[in-house]
């Protein structure tokens, strides 16, 4: 039902148009005279036409068997039978203009941690509608798992996994497109934000937590809280470049003519600079994603030729703060040489912009 919509009374005659709503349960009518009457939502039924009658007398038609007996054929249904074809307002809450989405796993039992299966959720923690896309990779080849609407300030059941299928979703992908119905609001970017999932998690019991969003104790990964993003994987190009071409005041104390150098002693760590006018000639038709890719591929060259070198520190330079560059760094370090161990170098030596490893 909505304003404007005719409507006639069922337990007496008479009927008009819906003026307003009051609370859930209770619409205005507006007769012919201009009142305004509060009526049950299931006292009154939505008509075609001006007809404010009881309704013509429906006929009950007859058949007769091969024995003579009459059936009476089921009758139509009466209108108050009809659903109601109503839908609440969504409500809004004080808070919910900043955008704050989860992703959530609920184990089944979780006093059977190890045996359950697991229920996978996004959580919508916001006055936004979201439209939602789920995905799963294997070997950078993308699968949509689900895509549909979550309505604002509601969880949404995604999909039911067990232990066996957490090979498909190490690595995880949720987009979101925010909006409202029917008002204007204050424009979001759409949100592309990917995960590792570690498998190990599942079989551990501290890993599930209290939450405000589910009964029971859940993982929760953020995908955006208070409309900051959370640990997007997806490069920044235009962010990238300008830190291409920012130089760090560290590098200024090392030679462009080569990216590596090595201090006198033993225990002097092997310095690698990755910055791009280092490693490169020149960056002409290259795309800021290239640049990446290539600064990577240095990194991992150097990790591999090195391998061997229990103990040994590498300090690789990658520019001051914490940009897209040194995110990538870290994200190579914590799930490809996991091994390994890494901390800031000194700032003494080498300012900000650098990360010491460790061989192990």
């Amino acid at each position: 039902m909505k304003i404007g919509d005719k409507v006639r009374f069922l337990s007496e005659t008479g009927g008009g148009k819906i003026a307003g709503f009051q609370g859930k349960n209770i619409i205005l009518v507006e007769d012919e005279d201009g009142f305004q009457i509060p009526t049950q939502i299931t006292d009154v039924v939505v008509i075609d036409n001006d007809d404010y009658g009881m309704g013509k007398v429906i006929e009950k038609k007859l058949n007769f068997n091969q024995k003579g007996d009459s059936e009476k054929e089921d009758i139509e249904d009466e209108p108050a039978d009809k659903p109601i074809a109503f839908k609440k307002p969504v409500e809004e809450r004080k808070g919910g203009e900043l955008l704050s989405a989860y992703l959530a796993f609920v184990p089944l039992d979780i006093k059977q941690v190890t045996n359950t299966r697991f229920e996978a959720y996004l959580v919508n923690d916001s006055n936004y509608y979201l439209h939602y896309t789920y995905l799963s990779s294997e070997n950078n080849a993308w699968t949509l798992r689900s895509t549909g609407e979550i309505e604002p300030n509601t969880k949404l059941f995604i999909e039911e996994f067990g232990r066996e299928e957490l090979n498909q979703l190490n690595h995880l992908s949720v987009q979101l497109i925010a909006y409202k119905r029917e008002k204007t609001f204050v424009l979001k970017r759409p949100i592309d934000v990917q995960f590792r999932i570690d498998g190990v998690k599942f079989y551990k019991l501290h890993t599930f937590e209290e939450n405000d969003f589910f009964e029971q104790p859940a993982l929760l990964y953020t995908i955006v809280e208070n409309d900051k993003i959370a640990r997007p994987l997806v490069v920044d190009a235009h962010k990238l470049k300008e830190e291409m071409y920012q130089k760090a005041e560290v590098s200024k104390s090392f030679s462009k003519e080569s990216s590596v150098t090595q201090k006198k002693g033993s225990n002097s760590p092997l310095v690698i600079d990755l910055h791009a006018d280092s490693l490169l000639e020149t960056t002409a038709g290259m795309s800021a994603t290239d640049i990446l890719n290539y600064q990577l591929e240095q990194f991992r060259k150097t990790l591999a030729q090195y391998k061997d070198k229990k103990g040994m520190h590498i300090v690789f330079i990658h520019g001051k703060g914490e940009g897209v560059l040194r995110h990538a760094l870290i994200h190579e370090l914590n799930y490809r040489y996991k091994s390994y161990t890494y901390q800031d170098a000194s700032f003494q030596e080498y300012g900000y912009g650098a990360t010491q490893v460790t061989i192990k």
